[in-house]
């Protein structure tokens, strides 16, 4: 009855998740209220106590406080130009062939996806590039699409844990810090990236081939930048470079978060570019709350023996790291396309941590896996479902069959070479 009444709770956050139905005649139910909506019912059947919400709270603190602060962070480089210069750059390279702009794109993408984390890159870039290729290219509109999914595709296995909320939360629970887990998966991710590149050249190179430059783009250059976005930059290479430094110290790297987003804060408001109000209204308050909830969800899991199931299938796969990796990596992706990859980087947070032995390699496994996944699926990640809603809304169509042939010929082959770049990695 109470595995029933969790799997109940689960199935009713994800449906509520994906179909965001409406209460009244313009509010919807939106992820937060959806999780805690699953929490509740975990708490009614008895399945989760008020320890468990208090251990939660204990565990995810600071990777939320991270997370947070990086939101702060993106959205006052946004309003700052920063991410408008970026949109520039890519408009320059469309002075030559199709393909060039495209590689700009791509590259714009991955580099955002690194440095801020994988949903901004598709959250602030989508809205920039689309009428950006729609502008430039008005009489071959059917570009936007291989360029759209330029954009969501090029955010892929995250170099650093602070590329990507959940990667962050279950490397922090997982005693994985930032200097181990950049080691060990920034030729992971840059392996993917070139793969999930090649694989959408060849998927969309009829689009592709085509040499001839875009119409009318702006010839002059923009001006130059003012003190106040100089400094905002200068504050983020900081916090790039203090990441490391302060991980190697066994330092906390929440603090390196923290500090620079309360110095963006200061710099912005001086400077006219942002108040401390618009800071916060930047952070997805929202999400924070999902992130917490899906936790309470997944600890709910673990009281009802699922997770026992999930590390069963794990401990299946033998001593041998590469069976460990490809039956992590592999299961994660899929369980993440399906049941959506919050929940499942959850479940396999909690499963991996019952098995013996070192399971740091199972824990990146399944942050490849989780990373990847998504693309498989459009209910895989809140990301691809906004994106979805962002084209919509711009008139572009990309049908859900689409999104699932283009997901499959690029994910798979980038999963594969990730996974193993990742086991060559643990041979060195």
């Amino acid at each position: 009855m109470r595995s029933a009444a969790a799997y109940a709770s689960l199935a009713t956050t994800l449906v509520l998740v994906l179909a965001q139905p409406r209460v009244v005649s313009r509010a919807r139910i939106g992820p937060a209220l959806a999780a805690g909506i699953g929490v509740a019912l975990m708490a009614i059947f008895g399945i989760i106590g008020p320890p468990d919400l208090v251990n939660a709270a204990r565990v995810l603190w600071r990777p939320l406080a991270t997370i947070a602060s990086i939101m702060a962070t993106t959205s006052l480089a946004h309003r700052a130009g920063i991410f408008n210069r970026l949109a520039r750059r890519v408009e320059i390279q469309t002075r030559g062939p199709v393909s060039r702009a495209f590689t700009a794109v791509y590259v714009v993408s991955a580099l955002t996806s690194a440095v801020f984390n994988n949903d901004a890159a598709i959250l602030l870039l989508t809205p920039l590039i689309v009428p950006l290729i729609l502008r430039l290219y008005p009489l071959r509109q059917y570009l936007v699409v291989p360029f759209s999914f330029a954009v969501f595709m090029a955010a892929g296995v995250a170099p650093l844990c602070t590329s990507n909320p959940m990667n962050l939360v279950v490397a922090e629970r997982a005693g994985i810090g930032f200097n181990e887990y950049a080691l060990r998966m920034i030729p992971v991710a840059l392996a993917g990236s070139v793969a999930s590149y090649i694989a959408l050249r060849l998927v969309f190179r009829r689009e592709l081939s085509d040499d001839i430059p875009a119409r009318g783009p702006e010839k002059g250059s923009m001006p130059p930048m003012e003190p106040g976005p100089i400094q905002l930059l200068v504050v983020i290479a900081l916090m790039l470079c203090s990441y490391p430094v302060i991980s190697y110290l066994d330092g906390p790297v929440w603090v390196v978060a923290t500090v620079g987003a309360l110095l963006m804060v200061l710099l912005c408001w001086r400077h006219d570019v942002a108040t401390p109000s618009d800071a916060a209204r930047g952070v997805a308050w929202d999400i924070l709350a999902f992130l917490f909830c899906v936790f309470v969800i997944g600890t709910g899991l673990q009281n009802v023996g699922i997770i026992d199931r999930l590390a069963a299938l794990y401990a299946s796969a033998g001593s041998a790291q590469s069976s460990q990796i490809a039956t992590v990596g592999i299961a994660s992706a899929v369980g993440s396309a399906v049941v959506n990859n919050h929940p499942m980087a959850i479940l396999n947070a909690l499963a991996i941590s019952t098995l013996p032995g070192d399971g740091r390699i199972r824990v990146l496994a399944a942050l490849v896996g989780g990373d990847l996944g998504p693309r498989l699926l459009p209910m895989g990640s809140l990301a691809g479902l906004l994106w979805l809603d962002m084209l919509r809304r711009a008139r572009v169509e990309v049908t859900i069959g689409q999104f699932v042939r283009v997901g499959a010929l690029v994910t798979l082959p980038s999963l594969l070479v990730a996974l193993v770049v990742l086991y060559l990695g643990g041979l060195v």
